[in-house]
Parts: structure tokens; C-alpha cells; sequence
């Protein structure tokens, strides 16, 4: 699965937002959501996990590796939902720079059809959609 995102702002930018563990939290997952920053150690074989909470507390935790960290252009970290555990993803983020702005292509690669199915099943593109557009507010937001 690939989602493509242009965004107002330079690779450097960009990408520090997305290894921020500060900024993290304002932008990923969906809004209905409260996101906290468990670990987030961005170097290859660091670890990061993400923990979620609905309106009624139920937890919803999210984990992986880094496995190439090469800023501005590229992350490359596997994916996991604790909840479907097993299921591990590996997902690859491309920061290109296209007339003075970034396009940033996320690549998601599933372990099995199974996998994918279950996980776009469960929200996960409109999950994705919606941490985007949330990125792109918090970045247009942000003094130059």
C-alpha cells in the first residue's frame, strides 16, 4: 500500500516533524485519539512505540524498529499493532523535495494479503489520511 502527501515546507522540515517525539502526539492517529510517546529512539535498531487511548480508555499500542534512518530523504521502520500481534509490516518514508516543497511517500509492505486486508479493515486508511492532514495543519501552523 502507497499514500503519497505533498507538503508546504522543506525535506528537513518535514522530516524532523516525523522523528519528533514531542510532535508526535499532535498528529498521529486520528483526533479522537490521545497519542503518548512511549519510546521513540530514531537510529537504526532504536525502537519506538506509540500508545493510543479512546474516550473510554481502551488502550491501543503500536511498536517497531528502525531500520534505516537516513535524514532528510528516508525512514524505514517495521510496524506493528499490538493488538494483531505477529502481523508486522515494514514501512518505508520518502522525503523528496519537489518545487520547493516536500512529497512524502509512505510505502506500507504486509506480511501477508491477510494482513493488509485485516488492517485497512480495522481503519487504518482512514487513520492514515486523517495523521496527514493533521500533519500538514500542525505544519502550516508552525512559524517559518
Amino acid at each position: 500500500m502507497t499514500m503519497t502527501r505533498v507538503f508546504d515546507a522543506s525535506r528537513e522540515e518535514v522530516f524532523r516533524m516525523t522523528i519528533d517525539p514531542a510532535l508526535v502526539p499532535e498528529w498521529w492517529g486520528p483526533s479522537t485519539l490521545t497519542t503518548m510517546v512511549d519510546t521513540m529512539d530514531v537510529r537504526v535498531g532504536g525502537k519506538w512505540r506509540y500508545v493510543q487511548h479512546d474516550a473510554e480508555g481502551t488502550e491501543h499500542a503500536f511498536h517497531g524498529a528502525y531500520l534505516e534512518v537516513d535524514p532528510p530523504g528516508r525512514l524505514v521502520y517495521t510496524f506493528e499493532y499490538e493488538g494483531m500481534p505477529g502481523d508486522v509490516m515494514v514501512e518505508t518514508a520518502v522525503f523528496e523535495e519537489v518545487d520547493g516543497k516536500t512529497m512524502m511517500t509512505v510505502t506500507d509492505l504486509f506480511p501477508s494479503k491477510e494482513a493488509r486486508d485485516a488492517s485497512l479493515a480495522a481503519g487504518m486508511e482512514a487513520g492514515a489520511r486523517e495523521s496527514m492532514d493533521r500533519f500538514a495543519r500542525l505544519l502550516a501552523a508552525r512559524p517559518r
